[in-house]
């Protein structure tokens, strides 16, 4: 199964590692130190031209998604269901 990222980023639902609102990214010590790291080794990627709502995880990078954290979580929620 796929998870539609935003864009044309598709993902295979079994990367998949977590789903987070972006405000993660500044309010916690650990989630800067891993993005600072994700980008040093240059592992980030920004989906589309559009404002960055979500970080998406998974087993090989970190991606910016214009796609709100709650809509992308049930669109995972939906594969686990069905």
């Amino acid at each position: 199964m796929f998870i539609h990222l935003g864009g044309e980023k598709i993902i295979r639902s079994s990367e998949l590692i977590a789903i987070f609102d972006l405000s993660i990214e500044k309010s916690s010590k650990i989630s800067k130190q891993f993005i600072a790291e994700a980008t040093r080794s240059k592992k980030i990627e920004i989906i589309g031209e559009e404002e960055c709502k979500s970080l998406v995880v998974t087993q090989g990078k970190v991606y910016y998604s214009p796609i709100s954290s709650m809509t992308l979580k049930k669109r995972a929620n939906q594969l686990l269901t069905n």
